[in-house]
């Protein structure tokens, strides 16, 4: 085990005219809400849009020129990908990335954009590694690994830096962990500076590889499964990771997927903050009670932001629905003019807005006279939705509410 400060801050220097000092801001909001002064470390306004870029460059710094030569080679479902492929140019190195199949079109588009050939394989990202080792092997192209590298995690470590440097009053971080490379640089970084520090990692309920192996003390394999926070889904942590996760990491909850939902939802509606699902992770866990600190000061690292546009639609709709913000109903109608849009003006007269109205006139059991609309309309709160219908109701509308 090589990793130490002085490691990180050699890495610290090698890249700091490259990765972007991240800001670290507080949050009244969601210290409201947990009870913590919680603070948000924004990776996802970091270059790539993800810490990742930190440890690629770092490594890809260390290689030597033979090494540089033969090109470099990753694997990754998203975010290192981009690192490697940003870093990797930098260098006028030629690079190669194998992705998932199920990658978000965002991270392959932006990887492509920075320079890199892309490969995609699989549905998971063990099923990358795989098949990166394989062209490796084919190639004798250096493999840059996401995770189970020391210089990676010495670049990653940066950020422990950074947050203590910013925040030295910091009782705990809260750390997205997949591979755990992330949290073993952030952890050795922050408990060397602040030994009393706590660091906690989150990952997802239906793969939590990590949090399985930290409870048995040795390394667990899990089936592959894709979770939303795509970038920690692994089915197994680094064995050179988790020697570090060991003996510098407190503990590790895990979140499920609505959880994760939801911060990426508070995360855009509270702070302005686009976040994937493993960058959300964090303040999941904080917004669930699944963390439990003395402490009162708590760091959230926003890992990452490289998340698609069309899942932030659906994100946000389904947690509007599940919220009560967004309601269904079907009103019977005579069929006559003047009755949809007196509707329509009653609604808006009460300070909802209306999304979407389809008319159907001929499958009213009561004939041709009458039609059924379906009306979604957005509201302030669950309250407000119910004094919406109520309303509609006490006016001699006929409505159902419907999912």
């Amino acid at each position: 085990m090589n990793l130490n400060l002085e490691k990180i801050k050699r890495a610290q220097e090698n890249i700091k005219n490259v990765a972007r000092r991240t800001p670290l801001f507080y949050s009244s909001t969601f210290a409201k809400e947990t009870g913590y002064n919680i603070y948000l470390k924004c990776e996802n306004k970091q270059k790539t849009g993800a810490f990742k870029i930190r440890g690629a460059y770092n490594k890809i710094a260390s290689l030597t020129e033979d090494e540089k030569k033969r090109g470099v080679i990753a694997s990754s479902a998203g975010n290192h990908a981009q690192g490697v492929a940003y870093a990797a140019t930098a260098f006028g190195i030629k690079s190669t990335v194998v992705m998932p199949d199920t990658a978000p079109q965002a991270k392959v588009k932006a990887t492509k954009g920075y320079g890199a050939q892309v490969i995609q394989y699989g549905e998971v990202y063990d099923e990358c590694y795989c098949k990166a080792i394989e062209v490796q092997r084919q190639t004798g192209a250096t493999f840059i690994h996401p995770f189970n590298d020391e210089e990676v995690m010495a670049g990653q470590g940066t950020i422990g830096i950074e947050i203590l440097e910013d925040l030295p009053e910091v009782d705990a971080i809260i750390v997205p962990i997949g591979g755990g490379g992330l949290i073993s640089g952030v952890a050795v970084a922050a408990k060397t500076i602040k030994p009393s520090i706590k660091i906690i990692g989150v990952q997802p309920s239906i793969i939590a590889s990590s949090k399985a192996s930290f409870e048995q003390g040795k390394i667990v394999t899990l089936p592959g499964v894709k979770s939303l926070a795509d970038g920690i889904s692994v089915k197994a942590p680094g064995d050179l990771a988790f020697e570090y996760i060991k003996n510098y990491v407190d503990d590790i909850v895990t979140v499920s997927e609505d959880d994760i939902a939801y911060g990426i939802f508070c995360l855009m509606e509270r702070s302005k903050l686009v976040a994937e699902g493993a960058g959300a992770a964090a303040i999941a866990a904080l917004l669930s009670n699944k963390v439990e600190i003395q402490g009162k000061n708590v760091v959230a690292l926003i890992s990452g932001g490289n998340i698609d546009i069309a899942a932030v639609s659906k994100i946000i709709d389904r947690e509007l629905i599940i919220l009560g913000r967004r309601i269904r109903f079907v009103v019977e109608l005579q069929d006559k003019v003047g009755q949809l849009g007196q509707l329509v003006t009653n609604v808006v007269s009460m300070g909802a807005n209306v999304v979407k109205v389809r008319q159907d006139n001929n499958w009213n059991e009561k004939g041709l006279d009458y039609a059924n609309v379906l009306f979604e309309i957005e509201v302030q709160t669950r309250e407000h939705a119910q004094k919406v219908i109520d309303t509609l109701r006490e006016k001699g509308y006929n409505l159902e509410i419907v999912g």
